[in-house]
C-alpha cells in the first residue's frame, strides 16, 4: 500500500496536478484583492480557495504516511509543511497580515519544479561567498557616507545631513534611480567638482560590486549542477560495478560446475 502511494505521489502526473493547483490558487488569491470580483464571485473564490488548501493538506498527510519520519529529513518537505501550516492559521480578526501571508502558497511552486529548486539551491550555496562581497559593499558605503556627509551635508541636509540620510541617498544613487537629475546635478550647481565623487562611486558599486554578486551566484549554480551530475555518474558507476560483480559471480559458478 505504502509503495503504491509512494509511486503515485512521485509520479509526474501527480506533480503536475499539484503545480496546477498552486497556480490556480495563486490566481484566486490575487482575484480576491478586487472588490468588484469579490462582490460578484466572492463565494466561488472562497470555495476554490478552500478546495486548494484541502488538496494541500491531503498531499502533506499522504507524504507523512508514506515517508513517515523521513518526511522531515527533506528540506523541501519542511518548506511545504510550513507553508501549508501558515495557510491553516485563522485569517480573520485583528491579524489581517495572515490573509496577506496566504499568497506564500505560491512559493510551493519552487519546491514542485525541479529546475526552480536548482536555482534556489544555487542561491543558498552562494550565500557564504556573498557574505564577503556584502562586507566589502558595506565598507564602501560607510566610507562614502562619511565623506558625503562632510562634503555636502551643510548645503543639502535633506540628502546628506547625517550618516543615515547619506546612506539612503547613496543607495538611491547605486540603484541609478534619478541619481543624475534628482541628486547629482543639483549638487553640482553648488559644488561643480561633485562629479569626481559620485561617478567613481557609481562605477564601483553599480558596475563592479553588484556584478560580483551575479558572478558568485552563477558560479554557485554551476557547482551545484556539477555536483548533481557527478552524483549521477557515481550512481551509474556503482550500478555497473554491481552488474560486473554479478557477472563474475555467475562465471565463477559456471566454471566450478562439472
Amino acid at each position: 500500500m505504502a509503495e503504491r502511494l509512494r509511486a503515485w505521489i512521485e509520479s509526474p502526473g501527480f506533480q503536475y496536478a499539484i503545480m496546477a493547483v498552486i497556480v490556480i490558487n495563486a490566481i484566486v488569491i490575487g482575484m480576491e484583492t478586487s472588490p468588484f470580483l469579490m462582490t460578484r464571485f466572492g463565494i466561488i473564490l472562497g470555495a476554490l480557495d478552500s478546495i486548494a488548501i484541502t488538496i494541500f493538506v491531503i498531499e502533506i498527510l499522504l507524504k507523512l504516511f508514506v515517508y513517515r519520519a523521513g518526511f522531515f529529513k527533506n528540506g523541501w518537505n519542511i518548506f511545504d509543511f510550513t507553508i501549508v501550516t501558515i495557510a491553516l492559521l485563522p485569517t480573520g480578526g485583528s491579524l489581517p497580515i495572515l490573509r496577506a501571508l496566504r499568497i506564500l502558497r505560491a512559493l510551493r511552486l519552487v519546491s514542485a519544479m525541479p529546475k526552480m529548486r536548482k536555482v534556489v539551491q544555487g542561491l543558498f550555496a552562494a550565500i557564504p561567498s556573498m557574505g564577503t562581497v556584502i562586507i566589502l559593499l558595506g565598507l564602501i558605503f560607510y566610507i562614502a557616507a562619511v565623506m558625503a556627509t562632510k562634503l555636502f551635508g551643510d548645503a543639502f541636509p535633506d540628502w546628506f545631513g547625517s550618516i543615515g540620510s547619506s546612506l539612503y541617498s547613496l543607495f538611491q544613487i547605486m540603484t541609478l534611480e534619478s541619481w543624475s537629475m534628482g541628486i547629482v546635478r543639483p549638487i553640482m550647481d553648488v559644488y561643480p567638482w561633485a562629479w569626481a565623487f559620485f561617478i567613481p562611486f557609481v562605477l564601483v558599486t553599480s558596475f563592479v560590486v553588484l556584478n560580483l554578486f551575479i558572478a558568485i551566484i552563477v558560479n554557485a549554480m554551476h557547482e551545484e549542477t556539477d555536483e548533481e551530475q557527478a552524483a549521477q555518474r557515481n550512481e551509474i558507476l556503482e550500478e555497473v560495478r554491481a552488474l560486473r560483480r554479478d557477472l563474475n559471480a555467475l562465471r565463477a559458478d559456471q566454471s566450478v560446475r562439472p
